[in-house]
């Protein structure tokens, strides 16, 4: 008998892209993708949201809990931390498109309850969703992407990305073929987990302020 290769072995989302791209169809493209093990725990995708054609685009990790039981990105409060952060720079969060590196959850179960706590995606596993990615850029083409943290950093810019050096920075590279403009910043969980929040808080805003001030 011959063995077959599931298609999650292949680690690349590249065979479950829809032939025309638009919003649409990559969400709904992306509800079956089964380019890397992620999909088999996880509840859903979660795709990005906003519209296409909007000037800025947050990039993220991976879902949290809530986003994966919900289906939509940023939905936890990570999330909502991250819509004051962005109202307060002077950017308005209901016009920036929001999406994550990788499109499933990826955790561990621990404690009472055996809570599903967050585990950080592989390199390959970030490989195999990057496709998806390079897609929703494509379409949406942004003015700008808001990179938020170490994880969607080197999804975008490689693997020796490190957020300390340049993050409140305006970067101009090549992402998947095309220039782009980025201004890296931490993961609005990183500000949920300092030890001083408000400091870190304050931070955020700052970096998010240069962004504003890219797009005015």
């Amino acid at each position: 008998m011959v063995r077959t290769e599931a298609p999650e072995d292949a680690y690349t989302a590249e065979p479950f892209l829809p032939g025309r791209l638009t919003l649409g169809g990559l969400r709904e493209a992306a509800a079956g993708c089964r380019g890397c093990p992620l999909h088999r725990d996880a509840t859903q995708t979660v795709f990005g949201a906003g519209a296409e054609g909007a000037r800025v685009m947050l990039v993220g990790e991976q879902p949290g809990d809530q986003e994966d039981r919900q289906g939509r990105p940023f939905v936890g409060p990570a999330g909502r931390l991250l819509d004051r952060a962005l109202a307060e720079a002077g950017i308005d969060p209901g016009e920036a498109y929001v999406t994550n590196a990788v499109k499933h959850f990826k955790f561990a179960r621990s404690g009472p309850g055996k809570r599903r706590i967050h585990k950080a995606p592989s390199l390959r596993e970030m490989t195999a969703c990057g496709p998806w990615l390079a897609a929703e850029l494509a379409v949406v083409e942004p003015e700008l992407v808001v990179v938020l943290g170490a994880t969607a950093g080197k999804a975008l810019l490689g693997s020796s990305f490190r957020v300390g050096r340049v993050r409140g920075t305006v970067l101009e590279e090549e992402i998947h073929g095309r220039p782009r403009r980025l201004v890296p910043t931490v993961h609005p969980s990183s500000v949920l987990r300092a030890d001083d929040r408000e400091a870190a808080y304050r931070g955020l805003v700052g970096d998010l302020e240069v962004a504003a001030r890219v797009l005015s």
